[in-house]
């Protein structure tokens, strides 16, 4: 009996442990690519098997709470913006003077017609909160040693994915791979990261493909053309009022 209870403690201690070791990695390449405050420009590539279409973008970030995008180009659409304050996330619509507040429905959809959801641009949802994190495997991917990291979403959590796995390299912390699955378990998303480069004070990567996994010929690809972190950016920046003057 004593024996059993002592293993059985040990037990629980590894799986607490590779829970917490599991979660900070995560936390690790989150914070990374986010920082406490980001500004970037952005090219947005829309790939069909008969057309593509490019639009740029403003970024701004602060913590996991506050995020807004700008579109400025193509012509049609600029001014468009989105933003992201905790857990709300409104659309403003310039050819309409219309703001439109996003339901939690419709962060499983397309963000403009591309192959990211209005989740994958605000996280609404927090890779870090939402869910429960399990190392499950190690794999090579372009040379660079990864974590393959599970993770499943808590009980709790309002997120889109019934299922996401990660894997992120070992030395760097660089999410490089990730697979998005829904309730049933079928595969929807794949996201590659390519191009690793030192971008204002860290070394990310700067070109992002999203593939869906039953649309061939069909992905997005995002990239980062400038990138400034850990800039003061007020608070107030983050208004529903700014989304309407923004430059």
């Amino acid at each position: 009996m004593i024996i059993h209870t002592f293993y059985s403690f040990v037990f629980l201690i590894l799986y607490v442990f590779q829970a917490d070791s599991a979660r900070e990695i995560v936390k690790k390449a989150d914070d990374k690519m986010r920082g406490n405050t980001l500004k970037a420009e952005i090219v947005v590539k829309t790939i069909r098997p008969t057309w593509t279409r490019e639009m740029h973008c403003k970024l701004w970030l602060k913590g996991n709470d506050l995020a807004m995008i700008l579109v400025q180009e193509p012509i049609r659409d600029k001014g468009i913006s989105f933003l992201k304050k905790k857990k709300e996330v409104w659309n403003w619509l310039p050819t309409l003077e219309r703001n439109i507040k996003l339901p939690p429905s419709m962060m499983s959809q397309s963000w403009m017609g591309t192959d990211f959801t209005n989740d994958d641009l605000v996280r609404e949802s927090s890779i870090v909160e939402d869910y429960n994190h399990k190392v499950i495997g190690d794999t090579l991917i372009r040379e660079r040693n990864c974590y393959i990291i599970q993770m499943i979403p808590k009980a709790e959590a309002a997120v889109i994915w019934s299922k996401v796995i990660l894997c992120i390299d070992k030395k760097d912390f660089l999410e490089l791979h990730s697979r998005f699955y829904d309730e049933e378990g079928e595969l929807i998303n794949t996201m590659n990261s390519y191009d690793i480069k030192l971008m204002h004070d860290r070394i990310i990567p700067t070109r992002f493909e999203m593939i869906p996994s039953d649309k061939k010929g069909q992905k997005t690809e995002m990239i980062y053309e400038k990138v400034e972190y850990n800039i003061p950016i007020a608070e107030d920046f983050f208004s529903v009022a700014q989304m309407k003057t923004l430059k």
